[in-house]
């Protein structure tokens, strides 16, 4: 498998993922949702804008966009799941795109007083799934003290679990196709 066709997959996957977390904390009340809990960041509503916070700077470098040094300053929290659902659909919609981009170019990310870090795009995007995965699991643990159960977050990387993600798949609209290629 190649590089770019792993990184697609891990795109695709970050958006399930995130699809059936916040659709298993959607029956949480606004209360539940704010909580504090037992994490770096002590609540689901802050853990998932900082995941969120993060994804937009980084994805926003991976694409070129201008005025990153001055992003930080700008994100504005969501005030409710539906809010951030909405808003994290959109920003892995935007990952998915620059997953697709050679691996390979260089991006530019800048971190405050002038300096500037380069990585490659791969690189890059790797970190940006580790740190996603990293909250995740945080999340996770949280959702341990709701009713609610935490779902099961690793059946979106092998071909061979179609089956266990066949309704993420149809309720994001992708196809097993495009997103793991030809089954032999």
């Amino acid at each position: 498998m190649k590089l770019i066709d792993t990184l697609r997959i891990q795109a695709h996957a970050n958006r399930l993922i995130n699809q059936r977390l916040h659709a298993a904390m959607a029956s949480l009340s606004q209360a539940e949702f704010e909580a504090p809990r037992v994490s770096f960041f002590p609540s689901l509503k802050a853990t998932l804008n900082h995941i969120l916070d993060v994804d937009g700077f980084y994805v926003g470098a991976l694409l070129g966009e201008p005025d990153l040094d001055s992003f930080w300053d700008r994100f504005v929290p969501a005030a409710t799941l539906a809010e951030l659902t909405q808003r994290q659909a959109e920003e892995d919609r935007r990952l998915i795109r620059a997953a697709a981009l050679d691996p390979a170019r260089e991006v530019a990310m800048p971190r405050g007083g002038g300096r500037v870090q380069r990585d490659s795009a791969a690189a890059v995007l790797m970190h940006l799934f580790m740190h996603q995965h990293h909250h995740r699991g945080q999340l996770h643990a949280m959702l341990s003290s709701t009713a609610v159960r935490p779902p099961q977050l690793d059946e979106f990387m092998m071909p061979s679990e179609a089956h266990l993600r066949a309704v993420d798949m149809a309720a994001a609209g992708f196809s097993e196709q495009a997103v793991y290629g030809a089954r032999s």
